[in-house]
């Protein structure tokens, strides 16, 4: 009779147990193919102990330890349940525990438990799912994922439209949906809210499951999408979309994921969301896409998808929206001012195509002029990228400048050790043209800008009766109304001085010379009211004008 202990298992080269050849024999074929090629080896050592390498092991020490107890039981001594069933099942699988062995098996018992999933309630699908995790790639390759991803599914179709889960990602999904007569679909929808409301704490009919699979790993999600036949760039269904997205954001708040695993994921939901855009997703929305979406590893292709999307409605967009921290580095600025300049190139692509385009570039020449006198603050804010966002819409976008110079202004006044030269080149962006009154007169009196700029804005100024051909009717009538008023009167004398002459060398620099010296007298007085304007709004974000700091997230 062979010693009690005279099989030796090193499993995955961190566990060892002892056990008795005869006694696993009777249970697991691949243990026993394995005995009797060692002992053919080991012929004149019969009594010798016999030493097994056993390497992925589904379940580890764990799984062995299930399994031993199985034969040193006689097919007893555990019990299978929704939580180690999975297990059991893998292990069963990868030793060969046939009913060729012996009758009522570890497989076969593993397998009659798992017939009746159909019968389990909710929570336990999910629960014998989720322990999937520990075995996946053994589950996934025995076919038991795809036995649980069907329960789960049949559970959610239980208490939902499944016509709306599906959406249109199978025409045989969207031909049952269709085929319904309108009270046929309205007494359905109305039995599965009651039916929803009775057993789940739910959103609407067809998201209450979104909460509860949001437990469950990006391998198991994406298989689930995949049977549905949805994943990736076949992704037409909004309910699915919806709930990778609240998948994804939810799985954000754990820092230690592995954010390469969710790549498929994400560019399904990218993929749902292009699908669907305009008809289902604000361009807020898609915004907030975009935010959750930049923290896992979005692919170019799905990324450039959702910006021509978000620039297609750029114009429906608010100042919160484009206030999007930078991922990288600070020294390349606070906020990821390259993506809004993406979106303006998207933008004025697609508006240049429309007829009736007017009213749409006005609204983003407002938005953008907000957005740059909220970001010139930051201090990493160069020159080159506030002239690029300014450039990047066309002339037409601004019927006046007023904005545009406001928010060089503040440019100007949280950046003091700027040069002349970049001074100068920043005002490359106004058309002085379009500069009211008191807006140049500002101009000529601020300290900060450049002597000369002041002469082209004064200059641009005479030539303004000729300008005013060029606008629409209802233009002119805001000029002219403009130009009628008191303020304007008493300014006109300075400008009808000029008019009807041609503005010599020696008078520009007389002039130059004039504003120069105007400058220098109240400068401390309009550096003052500058300060206050810009230190305001550094303080209504809760930060001081030295502060290194910016202003607010959105």
């Amino acid at each position: 009779m062979s010693p009690l202990c005279d099989l030796q298992i090193n499993l995955n080269h961190e566990f060892t147990f002892f056990l008795n050849q005869d006694l696993i024999s009777e249970y697991s074929g691949f243990l026993r193919k394995i005995i009797k090629q060692s002992k053919k080896k080991k012929k004149n050592h019969k009594n010798s102990r016999i030493i097994v390498e056993v390497e992925d092991f589904p379940g580890g020490s764990d799984g062995f330890d299930l399994v031993s107890r199985f034969c040193y039981s006689n097919g007893g001594g555990i019990s299978i349940d929704v939580s180690n069933v999975s297990i059991l099942y893998c292990s069963s699988s990868f030793l060969e525990m046939t009913e060729k062995l012996c009758s009522s098996n570890l497989l076969l018992q593993t397998e009659k438990f798992l017939e009746g999933m159909f019968y389990w309630s909710w929570n336990d699908v999910l629960l014998c799912l989720k322990s999937c995790e520990q075995v996946f790639l053994h589950a996934d390759s025995y076919g038991l994922v795809d036995k649980l991803v069907f329960g789960v599914l049949a559970k959610i179709a239980q208490n939902s439209d499944m016509s709306h889960v599906f959406a249109s990602s199978s025409p045989s999904s969207s031909a049952s949906a269709s085929s319904q007569s309108p009270d046929t679909a309205k007494n359905r929808s109305d039995s599965d809210k009651r039916s929803t409301s009775r057993s789940f704490s739910c959103k609407t009919s067809n998201e209450w499951w979104f909460d509860d699979m949001s437990i469950l790993g990006p391998r198991i999600i994406e298989k689930l999408i995949k049977n549905l036949g949805a994943y990736d760039k076949n992704n037409n269904s909004l309910v699915l979309t919806r709930f990778l997205l609240h998948y994804l954001k939810t799985k954000l708040q754990n820092k230690s994921i592995n954010k390469l695993e969710y790549a498929g994921l994400v560019d399904t939901a990218v993929q749902g969301v292009i699908f669907a855009a305009k008809a289902s997703f604000s361009c807020r929305k898609i915004f907030w896409v975009l935010r959750v979406l930049s923290g896992f590893s979005i692919s170019k292709e799905s990324r450039i998808g959702l910006e021509n999307v978000i620039g297609e409605m750029l114009d429906e967009a608010t100042l919160d929206d484009l206030l999007i921290p930078a991922g990288g580095k600070r020294e390349k600025g606070f906020y990821d001012v390259d993506l809004v300049i993406r979106l303006l190139k998207v933008f004025v692509r697609i508006c240049n195509s429309e007829e009736d385009q007017n009213l749409r570039m006005r609204r983003i020449g407002k938005l953008i002029d907000k957005y740059l006198r909220e970001i010139s603050p930051d201090q990493n804010f160069k020159v080159s990228k506030f002239l690029e966002v300014a450039e990047s819409l066309p002339d037409s976008a601004r019927d006046w400048c007023d904005g545009l110079y406001r928010a060089i202004d503040i440019y100007l006044e949280s950046h003091p050790k700027l040069s002349s030269e970049d001074r100068t080149k920043l005002c490359r962006c106004l058309n002085y043209k379009k500069l009211t009154l008191e807006t140049c007169k500002q101009l000529a009196k601020n300290p900060k800008i450049p002597p000369n700029i002041a002469v082209l804005a004064l200059k641009s100024q005479q030539l303004s009766d000729e300008s005013t051909l060029t606008l629409s009717r209802e233009d002119k009538i805001k000029v002219n109304k403009m130009r009628n008023s008191r303020n304007y009167l008493k300014e006109k004398p300075i400008l009808v001085s000029l008019k009807g002459f041609e503005m010599s060398e020696k008078f520009e620099d007389d002039l130059r010379m004039n504003l120069e010296k105007k400058l220098w007298t109240n400068s401390e007085k309009h550096c003052k009211e500058k300060k206050s304007e810009v230190v305001s709004r550094l303080v209504r974000h809760g930060h001081t004008h030295s502060s290194s700091n910016f202003p607010r997230l959105c």
